[in-house]
């Protein structure tokens, strides 16, 4: 994507109403405004509020919101020339349930008040199998989720990596936190979930995800709920590192590490 392309992208977002652009700085001096207040300033209306983290271009967070007009959905993620086309999408069809917000996934305790978020989508995110504390699935994530996610609040986690999906099952399940369901094959499993959640799950197909099925990759789905821990326990088992890598990201393999 050329430079310009990527300018006027970032012009059209300063002037979307579908879209807040926040800084640490920003959320230090002032906070956000509409923490707390989703529901009364933004989408006028009690709805359960979803989230999706590392939402890329809005396939998902689009995709839901059409499938789902009684929920509210808002995607996460830093980079604004991706974001802006499901932001443009959403606003040419005139859906009112979707909001994205380009900022750091790390800050996003400053965006919602306690049990404001219903449910955390985390689609095709980079499994990070160097840096522990970047993986989405990690204990300090969970810790954080736990600060905004209403009781009984659910993680969905859809990705092609067996890496971060084995990484997140132990991370579960060394923390004995509720599984709701899992598959490591979610286009040729039928019976993990009702017909409903799978046609869904199967329904809304990101850039990434494309890629992957194409290349003939698994994609694999969990769904649990966190929960309080006074401590909380890191996995301690080697897992095979992911040896592919998308045309946009790089290199996952030759990689040196234990988790």
């Amino acid at each position: 994507m050329g430079k310009k392309n990527k300018l006027m992208k970032f012009d059209d977002m300063a002037g979307y109403a579908n879209v807040f652009q926040y800084c640490f700085e920003e959320l230090q001096d002032g906070g956000f405004p509409l923490r707390g207040q989703w529901h009364s300033q933004y989408f006028h209306n009690d709805n359960p509020i979803v989230i999706e983290l590392g939402c890329g271009k809005g396939e998902y967070t689009v995709g839901l919101a059409q499938r789902y007009p009684d929920k509210n959905f808002i995607g996460f993620d830093i980079k604004g020339a991706r974001m802006w086309t499901g932001a443009t999408q959403a606003l040419d069809e005139g859906l009112s349930n979707v909001a994205f917000v380009r900022t750091r996934i790390e800050l996003i305790t400053h965006f919602f008040a306690p049990g404001e978020v219903s449910e955390i989508w985390i689609t095709f995110a980079d499994p990070q199998m160097k840096k522990v504390n970047k993986r989405l699935t990690c204990s300090l994530f969970m810790q954080r989720y736990l600060q905004i996610l209403a009781p009984a609040g659910v993680v969905h986690l859809k990705t092609d990596s067996n890496f971060l999906f084995t990484y997140t099952e132990e991370m579960a399940r060394v923390n004995a936190l509720p599984v709701l369901t899992s598959t490591r094959d979610l286009y040729k499993d039928n019976d993990f979930a009702s017909a409903e959640i799978v046609e869904a799950l199967r329904g809304i197909r990101t850039y990434y995800e494309s890629q992957w099925l194409a290349r003939g990759i698994d994609i694999k789905y969990l769904a649990f709920r966190p929960e309080s821990r006074d401590q909380w326990i890191e996995p301690e088992v080697e897992i095979e590192l992911d040896s592919y890598r998308s045309f946009g990201r790089d290199k996952r393999s030759a990689l040196n590490m234990h988790v």
